[in-house]
């Protein structure tokens, strides 16, 4: 794996994210309480023996940069490698940003091209999943293919929202298109047991969803970049226009847990979805593929009378006399006495507060960090450093589906309530 080089895209300004990515680029959300959804193909890439990344981003990139410097320093941990953040910039030769995500790669072209590598990892900022890379790139050679894309198998409900691959027996890739819906749909069936599928299961998925990652050989990249210099997208033009062309374009297929988590919906889905007993979907309990992040040095978490239930509780925590049940409590979150958390993402704090601070802010009017005294929150995301006050109810109280409310620091998505990052709801304020 060492001649491959991986790319990370970190997507657009992330607005099916929103607000969670008011102030930070979408690879740098915050994942299960202590992880962040960088930390994902990142994590992949170093369990595959591949130590050379760039991730491609062009909005609010501060935090993700100090995310990637404080978490991967490759050269001293994981050998002779690195990971790099590369923001969309504008040149006499290049004026506009970063367009789609085969323009963001062709802006940075020149910088890929100077390392001596066969192959070219694309991968994605926002799913959810454990993939080894070195079998996907090692497939991709053995099959002698100039172009391979990850393949889900997915049932018929499901695919009308991806871009299909119809392939032979072989897996080889003979037409795609993109989000095919009635007979268009039909005729991208594919015998997914010749794949690898169980016959049972090949009946029940019998299409193929491109994942959005991709390995290149590198004459392919350049030369199809090179030759359709208005193409923006990998998906929607340049796979399409590489198999008009003849490139042999194999699918590779992943039979395991896989998100999507670009909306809010999916996002608190999928956070929830960890608390799952004994076995959840998802799991950052393995020792053979862990998850890497940010060392903190934290101190455990305390607990006081609380009663917890099919929940994650980050470490420096520390819960009073309350009751948490189906909920992701992320690192430093405070909990105080009588707070009811139930379906809940916590983000939780960047810092400490003492309890003298704590004191000293409650008496001058003001609201500590966490959930305050006699609170109530269901089904909801608080967003790091946030300031709930006392008997505060945070409930969706009208059933509201989406809702902006930046002037009292939430907004309403999916029908989940999200509070923004760093927002204060005051004392006894009902949502």
């Amino acid at each position: 794996m060492k001649r491959v080089l991986a790319i990370i895209l970190g997507g657009g300004a992330g607005t099916r994210l929103y607000p969670l990515t008011k102030m930070r680029a979408k690879p740098a959300v915050p994942l299960a309480g202590k992880y962040r959804l960088i930390d994902i193909p990142i994590s992949n890439c170093i369990n595959s023996g591949i130590n050379k990344m760039y991730v491609l981003t062009q909005f609010n990139s501060a935090s993700l940069n100090r995310h990637l410097t404080q978490s991967y320093n490759l050269s001293a941990g994981f050998g002779q490698g690195f990971v790099e953040v590369l923001a969309a910039q504008q040149t006499p030769e290049s004026p506009s940003w970063f367009e789609g995500t085969a323009d963001a790669v062709r802006k940075y072209q020149w910088l890929f091209q100077e390392w001596d590598v066969d192959h070219y990892l694309i991968l994605s900022g926002d799913q959810l999943y454990r993939m080894d890379y070195s079998a996907f790139v090692e497939h991709h050679i053995s099959t002698g293919a100039d172009v391979s894309i990850g393949a889900l198998p997915v049932d018929a409900a499901q695919a009308e929202g991806f871009g299909l691959m119809h392939t032979n027996d072989h897996g080889r890739i003979q037409e795609f298109r993109e989000k095919p819906k009635g007979e268009a749909l039909k005729a991208m069936w594919v015998d997914t047991s010749r794949l690898g599928l169980g016959a049972e299961e090949a009946l029940k998925r019998p299409y193929l969803a491109s994942m959005g990652i991709y390995v290149f050989s590198r004459d392919t990249l350049f030369d199809l970049l090179a030759q359709n210099p208005a193409a923006t997208d990998f998906g929607k033009e340049l796979i399409p226009t590489s198999l008009q062309r003849g490139d042999h374009l194999q699918s590779y297929l992943f039979d395991d847990y896989w998100e999507d988590i670009g909306t809010i919906g999916a996002f608190y889905e999928a956070n929830l979805a960890l608390t799952a007993q004994p076995n959840p979907a998802f799991s950052f309990y393995d020792e053979k593929f862990p998850i890497y992040t940010r060392p903190r040095y934290l101190p455990p978490s305390k607990m006081l009378d609380a009663q917890v239930t099919e929940s994650i509780i980050g470490e420096g925590s520390m819960l009073k006399a309350c009751s948490i049940h189906h909920c992701v409590l992320g690192v430093r979150s405070r909990v105080e006495d009588e707070v009811v958390l139930q379906d809940t993402l916590v983000m939780g704090n960047d810092f400490f507060e003492s309890s003298e601070e704590r004191a000293v802010l409650r008496e001058r009017g003001g609201t500590p960090l966490g959930v305050g005294r006699g609170t109530t929150v269901k089904r909801a995301i608080l967003d790091k450093n946030v300031r709930i006050g006392r008997d505060v109810t945070i409930v969706n109280k009208d059933r509201v589906e989406d809702a902006d409310r930046p002037e009292l620091g939430f907004y309403i998505r999916n029908g989940i309530v999200v509070v923004v990052k760093n927002a204060t709801i005051p004392d006894g304020m009902v949502v």
